[in-house]
């Protein structure tokens, strides 16, 4: 998958977030932010963006993610 395609999955399962996606074909950062995550641990965070991306990383179409999910606030003030 293209970081593009993956884009695009995130955004139609969970438009409310901002959502950035970079990669090379084998290895994604993805980012996400929203109002979504705020109250929720590190782990409810990165669980949110995997049950979007598992079947694509059971399938074998993304080998590798590393995710950071975070409030708007916490991206301003990163």
């Amino acid at each position: 998958m293209t970081p593009a395609e993956i884009l695009q999955v995130l955004q139609s399962e969970a438009p409310e977030v901002n959502w950035f996606v970079d990669g090379d074909g084998y290895k994604y950062e993805v980012e996400a932010v929203a109002d979504v995550f705020d109250g929720l641990n590190a782990v409810k965070r990165q669980q949110f963006v995997y049950k979007i991306l598992n079947p694509y990383i059971a399938d074998g179409r993304i080998h590798a993610v590393t995710i950071r999910a975070l409030t708007p606030a916490e991206k301003a003030g990163a």
